[in-house]
Protein backbone atom coordinates (compact mmCIF):
# COMPACT_ATOMS: atom_id res chain seq x y z
CA UNK A 1 0.00 0.00 0.00
CA UNK A 2 1.66 4.12 -0.85
CA UNK A 3 -0.59 6.95 -1.12
CA UNK A 4 0.93 8.37 1.72
CA UNK A 5 -0.16 5.07 4.20
CA UNK A 6 3.31 4.24 5.76
CA UNK A 7 4.33 1.13 7.58
CA UNK A 8 3.30 2.58 10.52
CA UNK A 9 -0.31 3.81 10.06
CA UNK A 10 -0.97 0.30 8.51
CA UNK A 11 0.21 -1.13 11.73
CA UNK A 12 -2.39 0.85 13.78
CA UNK A 13 -5.02 0.56 11.35
CA UNK A 14 -4.68 -3.32 12.03
CA UNK A 15 -4.54 -2.80 15.91
CA UNK A 16 -8.11 -1.47 15.51
CA UNK A 17 -9.70 -3.82 13.35
CA UNK A 18 -10.41 -7.41 13.50
CA UNK A 19 -8.38 -10.05 11.49
CA UNK A 20 -10.93 -9.36 8.57
CA UNK A 21 -9.69 -5.86 8.18
CA UNK A 22 -13.54 -4.77 10.17
CA UNK A 23 -13.61 -2.34 12.31
CA UNK A 24 -15.97 -2.99 15.72
CA UNK A 25 -15.12 -0.42 18.07
CA UNK A 26 -16.73 0.75 21.25
CA UNK A 27 -16.71 4.84 22.57
CA UNK A 28 -16.34 5.54 25.83
CA UNK A 29 -14.77 9.35 25.69
CA UNK A 30 -17.87 11.05 26.41
CA UNK A 31 -17.35 13.94 28.70
CA UNK A 32 -20.09 16.84 28.67
CA UNK A 33 -22.81 13.83 27.26
CA UNK A 34 -21.77 11.63 29.91
CA UNK A 35 -22.13 14.33 32.79
CA UNK A 36 -25.57 15.54 31.75
CA UNK A 37 -26.50 12.03 31.78
CA UNK A 38 -25.33 10.68 35.21
CA UNK A 39 -27.30 14.37 36.21
CA UNK A 40 -30.39 13.67 34.74
CA UNK A 41 -29.95 10.15 36.92
CA UNK A 42 -28.71 11.96 40.04
CA UNK A 43 -31.01 14.79 39.98
CA UNK A 44 -28.34 16.91 40.22
CA UNK A 45 -27.00 20.29 37.95
CA UNK A 46 -24.55 18.56 34.88
CA UNK A 47 -21.53 20.81 36.27
CA UNK A 48 -22.07 18.89 39.82
CA UNK A 49 -20.84 15.96 38.13
CA UNK A 50 -17.24 15.22 38.96
CA UNK A 51 -14.20 13.44 38.36
CA UNK A 52 -15.28 10.47 40.38
CA UNK A 53 -18.41 9.90 38.79
CA UNK A 54 -17.31 10.08 35.47
CA UNK A 55 -14.00 7.92 36.04
CA UNK A 56 -16.10 5.08 38.00
CA UNK A 57 -18.99 4.90 35.17
CA UNK A 58 -16.04 4.45 32.06
CA UNK A 59 -14.62 1.85 34.00
CA UNK A 60 -17.39 -0.01 34.75
CA UNK A 61 -18.38 -0.04 31.47
CA UNK A 62 -15.13 -0.23 30.01
CA UNK A 63 -14.20 -3.33 31.68
CA UNK A 64 -17.37 -5.01 30.75
CA UNK A 65 -17.39 -4.47 26.97
CA UNK A 66 -13.93 -3.49 25.56
CA UNK A 67 -13.73 -7.47 25.44
CA UNK A 68 -16.43 -7.20 22.76
CA UNK A 69 -14.79 -4.67 20.66
CA UNK A 70 -11.96 -4.62 18.35
CA UNK A 71 -10.72 -0.90 19.58
CA UNK A 72 -12.02 1.20 22.42
CA UNK A 73 -11.78 5.33 22.11
CA UNK A 74 -11.68 6.93 25.30
CA UNK A 75 -10.68 10.18 26.23
CA UNK A 76 -7.03 10.97 28.18
CA UNK A 77 -8.27 13.09 31.36
CA UNK A 78 -11.14 10.35 33.09
CA UNK A 79 -11.14 7.73 31.05
CA UNK A 80 -7.55 6.62 30.01
CA UNK A 81 -5.82 7.03 33.78
CA UNK A 82 -9.00 4.74 34.86
CA UNK A 83 -9.56 2.01 32.63
CA UNK A 84 -6.36 1.16 30.60
CA UNK A 85 -5.85 -2.11 32.43
CA UNK A 86 -9.43 -3.20 31.96
CA UNK A 87 -8.67 -2.82 27.99
CA UNK A 88 -7.53 -6.22 27.04
CA UNK A 89 -4.47 -6.50 25.13
CA UNK A 90 -5.48 -7.63 21.57
CA UNK A 91 -7.74 -4.67 21.46
CA UNK A 92 -6.64 -1.50 20.16
CA UNK A 93 -6.50 2.45 21.84
CA UNK A 94 -7.91 5.34 20.41
CA UNK A 95 -7.59 8.17 22.59
CA UNK A 96 -9.70 11.32 21.80
CA UNK A 97 -8.09 14.90 21.19
CA UNK A 98 -10.75 17.53 21.40
CA UNK A 99 -11.99 19.59 24.40
CA UNK A 100 -15.56 18.46 25.34
CA UNK A 101 -18.07 20.84 23.84
CA UNK A 102 -17.78 23.72 21.63
CA UNK A 103 -17.56 27.19 21.34
CA UNK A 104 -20.37 29.31 20.06
CA UNK A 105 -19.62 31.89 17.11
CA UNK A 106 -20.25 33.00 13.85
CA UNK A 107 -22.94 36.16 13.09
CA UNK A 108 -25.22 34.82 16.04
CA UNK A 109 -23.72 32.64 17.91
CA UNK A 110 -25.09 29.26 16.09
CA UNK A 111 -21.81 28.30 14.65
CA UNK A 112 -19.65 26.05 16.41
CA UNK A 113 -15.88 25.54 16.76
CA UNK A 114 -14.02 23.13 18.13
CA UNK A 115 -10.69 23.08 20.40
CA UNK A 116 -7.85 20.48 21.10
CA UNK A 117 -7.22 19.58 24.41
CA UNK A 118 -4.61 21.40 26.35
CA UNK A 119 -0.95 19.84 26.81
CA UNK A 120 -2.08 16.97 24.73
CA UNK A 121 -0.76 15.53 21.20
CA UNK A 122 0.01 13.19 18.97
CA UNK A 123 3.10 12.16 20.68
CA UNK A 124 1.57 11.76 24.06
CA UNK A 125 -0.83 9.61 22.68
CA UNK A 126 1.56 7.44 20.80
CA UNK A 127 3.52 7.43 24.52
CA UNK A 128 0.20 6.43 25.88
CA UNK A 129 0.30 3.33 23.79
CA UNK A 130 -2.20 4.61 21.59
CA UNK A 131 -2.92 3.10 18.25
CA UNK A 132 -4.91 6.37 16.78
CA UNK A 133 -5.42 10.14 17.30
CA UNK A 134 -9.41 11.19 17.12
CA UNK A 135 -10.32 14.38 16.49
CA UNK A 136 -14.36 15.53 16.62
CA UNK A 137 -14.86 18.46 15.30
CA UNK A 138 -18.84 20.06 14.58
CA UNK A 139 -18.74 20.64 10.86
CA UNK A 140 -21.24 22.52 8.86
CA UNK A 141 -20.02 23.45 5.33
CA UNK A 142 -22.80 26.57 5.08
CA UNK A 143 -20.50 28.20 8.22
CA UNK A 144 -18.98 31.16 7.86
CA UNK A 145 -15.48 31.33 6.32
CA UNK A 146 -13.98 32.22 9.55
CA UNK A 147 -15.26 29.31 11.44
CA UNK A 148 -14.58 26.93 8.62
CA UNK A 149 -10.70 28.14 8.70
CA UNK A 150 -10.69 27.67 12.33
CA UNK A 151 -12.22 23.86 12.12
CA UNK A 152 -9.81 23.19 8.67
CA UNK A 153 -7.13 24.28 10.54
CA UNK A 154 -7.68 22.03 13.55
CA UNK A 155 -7.68 18.77 11.30
CA UNK A 156 -4.69 20.02 9.18
CA UNK A 157 -2.69 20.45 12.66
CA UNK A 158 -3.65 17.32 14.34
CA UNK A 159 -3.01 15.29 10.70
CA UNK A 160 0.41 16.44 10.20
CA UNK A 161 1.33 15.51 13.63
CA UNK A 162 -0.11 11.75 13.35
CA UNK A 163 1.83 11.29 9.83
CA UNK A 164 4.84 12.67 11.32
CA UNK A 165 4.69 10.16 13.83
CA UNK A 166 3.30 7.59 11.82
CA UNK A 167 0.03 7.68 14.10
CA UNK A 168 -3.41 6.67 12.34
CA UNK A 169 -5.79 9.41 12.81
CA UNK A 170 -9.20 9.62 13.23
CA UNK A 171 -11.85 12.47 12.28
CA UNK A 172 -15.10 12.34 13.77
CA UNK A 173 -17.74 14.56 11.49
CA UNK A 174 -20.85 15.96 13.41
CA UNK A 175 -22.80 18.26 11.60
CA UNK A 176 -25.65 20.93 13.34
CA UNK A 177 -27.96 23.15 12.05
CA UNK A 178 -27.29 27.08 11.60
CA UNK A 179 -30.92 28.01 10.00
CA UNK A 180 -33.25 25.31 11.26
CA UNK A 181 -34.71 25.23 14.53
CA UNK A 182 -32.77 22.28 15.85
CA UNK A 183 -31.31 18.69 15.04
CA UNK A 184 -34.80 17.40 15.65
CA UNK A 185 -36.75 18.90 13.15
CA UNK A 186 -38.07 17.96 9.51
CA UNK A 187 -36.48 20.77 8.21
CA UNK A 188 -32.75 19.59 9.37
CA UNK A 189 -34.09 15.82 8.42
CA UNK A 190 -34.04 17.39 5.07
CA UNK A 191 -30.69 19.63 5.36
CA UNK A 192 -28.92 16.48 7.14
CA UNK A 193 -27.90 14.22 4.21
CA UNK A 194 -26.34 16.96 2.02
CA UNK A 195 -24.30 18.35 5.02
CA UNK A 196 -22.93 14.49 6.18
CA UNK A 197 -21.83 14.04 2.53
CA UNK A 198 -20.35 17.27 1.48
CA UNK A 199 -17.99 17.37 4.88
CA UNK A 200 -16.95 14.01 4.16
CA UNK A 201 -15.71 15.10 0.67
CA UNK A 202 -13.92 18.21 2.33
CA UNK A 203 -12.25 16.26 5.37
CA UNK A 204 -11.26 13.30 2.34
CA UNK A 205 -8.68 16.11 0.44
CA UNK A 206 -4.48 14.35 0.87
CA UNK A 207 -3.93 17.65 2.81
CA UNK A 208 -5.97 16.90 6.00
CA UNK A 209 -4.45 13.52 6.23
CA UNK A 210 -7.56 11.50 7.75
CA UNK A 211 -7.02 7.80 7.57
CA UNK A 212 -10.34 6.90 8.84
CA UNK A 213 -13.71 9.31 9.29
CA UNK A 214 -16.31 8.18 11.62
CA UNK A 215 -19.45 9.90 10.09
CA UNK A 216 -22.90 10.20 11.33
CA UNK A 217 -25.82 8.66 9.67
CA UNK A 218 -26.66 10.46 6.52
CA UNK A 219 -30.59 10.78 7.36
CA UNK A 220 -32.39 10.53 10.14
CA UNK A 221 -34.13 7.41 10.50
CA UNK A 222 -37.26 8.71 12.70
CA UNK A 223 -37.95 10.94 9.55
CA UNK A 224 -37.93 8.41 6.77
CA UNK A 225 -41.88 8.08 5.90
CA UNK A 226 -41.95 4.21 6.37
CA UNK A 227 -39.91 4.59 10.12
CA UNK A 228 -42.05 8.07 10.96
CA UNK A 229 -45.30 6.88 12.44
CA UNK A 230 -42.67 6.45 16.02
CA UNK A 231 -40.88 3.29 15.10
CA UNK A 232 -37.88 3.87 16.88
CA UNK A 233 -39.17 6.37 19.84
CA UNK A 234 -43.46 6.13 19.49
CA UNK A 235 -42.99 10.35 18.70
CA UNK A 236 -44.92 10.82 15.30
CA UNK A 237 -42.93 12.96 12.67
CA UNK A 238 -43.42 14.35 9.34
CA UNK A 239 -41.42 12.42 6.94
CA UNK A 240 -38.41 14.31 4.99
CA UNK A 241 -37.92 11.32 2.77
CA UNK A 242 -38.52 7.37 1.71
CA UNK A 243 -35.86 4.45 2.68
CA UNK A 244 -34.88 4.22 -0.91
CA UNK A 245 -33.43 7.95 -0.71
CA UNK A 246 -32.33 6.86 2.65
CA UNK A 247 -30.23 4.38 0.73
CA UNK A 248 -29.11 6.63 -2.31
CA UNK A 249 -27.60 8.93 0.19
CA UNK A 250 -25.77 6.28 1.81
CA UNK A 251 -24.28 5.47 -1.74
CA UNK A 252 -23.33 8.89 -2.19
CA UNK A 253 -21.64 8.82 1.11
CA UNK A 254 -19.83 5.91 0.17
CA UNK A 255 -18.74 7.75 -2.95
CA UNK A 256 -17.33 11.24 -0.93
CA UNK A 257 -15.48 9.29 1.41
CA UNK A 258 -12.13 8.86 0.00
CA UNK A 259 -10.55 6.78 2.83
CA UNK A 260 -12.22 4.26 4.93
CA UNK A 261 -15.25 5.33 7.32
CA UNK A 262 -17.61 3.97 10.01
CA UNK A 263 -20.74 4.59 11.28
CA UNK A 264 -21.07 6.12 14.63
CA UNK A 265 -24.19 5.75 16.83
CA UNK A 266 -25.52 9.77 18.41
CA UNK A 267 -26.77 8.23 20.57
CA UNK A 268 -30.06 6.95 18.90
CA UNK A 269 -31.25 3.81 20.51
CA UNK A 270 -29.61 0.27 19.77
CA UNK A 271 -32.69 -0.60 17.41
CA UNK A 272 -32.05 2.68 14.94
CA UNK A 273 -28.44 2.10 15.82
CA UNK A 274 -28.91 -1.15 13.97
CA UNK A 275 -30.13 -0.47 11.16
CA UNK A 276 -28.55 2.69 10.62
CA UNK A 277 -25.06 0.04 10.30
CA UNK A 278 -27.07 -2.27 7.94
CA UNK A 279 -27.74 0.12 5.34
CA UNK A 280 -24.26 2.20 6.10
CA UNK A 281 -22.12 -1.60 6.09
CA UNK A 282 -24.25 -2.60 2.32
CA UNK A 283 -23.48 1.00 1.45
CA UNK A 284 -19.87 0.51 1.76
CA UNK A 285 -18.99 1.45 5.59
CA UNK A 286 -15.78 -0.28 7.17
CA UNK A 287 -17.74 -0.62 10.46
CA UNK A 288 -18.65 1.07 13.36
CA UNK A 289 -17.33 3.17 16.55
CA UNK A 290 -20.13 2.88 18.95
CA UNK A 291 -21.12 4.58 22.37
CA UNK A 292 -24.41 5.16 24.34
CA UNK A 293 -26.70 2.82 21.38
CA UNK A 294 -24.72 0.25 23.52
CA UNK A 295 -24.45 1.41 27.22
CA UNK A 296 -26.38 4.08 28.13
CA UNK A 297 -29.19 1.89 29.96
CA UNK A 298 -25.92 1.12 32.09
CA UNK A 299 -26.21 4.84 33.17
CA UNK A 300 -29.36 5.07 34.50
CA UNK A 301 -28.46 2.69 37.21
CA UNK A 302 -25.84 4.91 38.50
CA UNK A 303 -24.69 4.59 41.38
CA UNK A 304 -25.36 1.32 42.06
CA UNK A 305 -21.93 -0.19 40.37
CA UNK A 306 -23.03 -4.10 40.54
CA UNK A 307 -26.18 -3.24 38.82
CA UNK A 308 -24.56 -1.32 36.00
CA UNK A 309 -21.81 -4.49 35.83
CA UNK A 310 -25.26 -6.53 35.47
CA UNK A 311 -26.41 -4.57 32.79
CA UNK A 312 -23.66 -4.44 31.03
CA UNK A 313 -22.94 -8.28 31.16
CA UNK A 314 -26.19 -9.22 29.78
CA UNK A 315 -28.34 -6.52 28.02
CA UNK A 316 -25.20 -4.33 27.03
CA UNK A 317 -23.37 -7.05 25.61
CA UNK A 318 -26.18 -8.41 24.17
CA UNK A 319 -26.15 -5.35 21.60
CA UNK A 320 -22.37 -5.09 21.30
CA UNK A 321 -22.74 -8.64 19.87
CA UNK A 322 -25.75 -7.94 17.41
CA UNK A 323 -24.12 -4.42 16.16
CA UNK A 324 -21.03 -7.00 15.79
CA UNK A 325 -23.21 -9.41 13.54
CA UNK A 326 -24.40 -5.97 11.42
CA UNK A 327 -20.93 -5.27 10.70
CA UNK A 328 -19.92 -9.07 9.70
CA UNK A 329 -20.08 -8.07 6.28
CA UNK A 330 -18.59 -4.34 6.31
CA UNK A 331 -15.85 -3.28 3.45
CA UNK A 332 -12.30 -4.42 5.43
CA UNK A 333 -10.66 -1.60 5.48
CA UNK A 334 -7.85 -2.53 3.11
CA UNK A 335 -10.48 -3.07 0.50
CA UNK A 336 -11.17 0.82 0.38
CA UNK A 337 -10.98 1.96 -3.58
CA UNK A 338 -7.89 4.25 -2.02
CA UNK A 339 -6.18 0.79 -2.11
CA UNK A 340 -7.71 -0.30 -5.03
CA UNK A 341 -4.30 0.48 -7.35
CA UNK A 342 -1.99 -1.55 -4.81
Amino acid sequence: MSDQLTNGKIRSLNCLADEGGRFRMLAIDQRGALQSMLAKVLGRDAKSIGAEELTTTKQVITRALAPFSTAVLTDPVYGYPSSIRDIPGGVGLLLAHEQTGYEKSGPDGRERRSCLLEEWSAERSRLAGANAAKLLIYYNPDASDETLEHQQRLVRTLGEECARLELAFLLEIVTYPIEEPSADTVQFARRKPELVVRSAAEFSKPEYKVDVLKLEFPADLKYAYECARGLFDRREREPAYDLKEVEDWCKRLDQACQVPWVILSAGVDIEEFLANVELAVKAGASGFLCGRAIWKGAVDLYPDTAAMESYLHTEGAYNFLRCNAAAACALPWHQHRRFSAQ
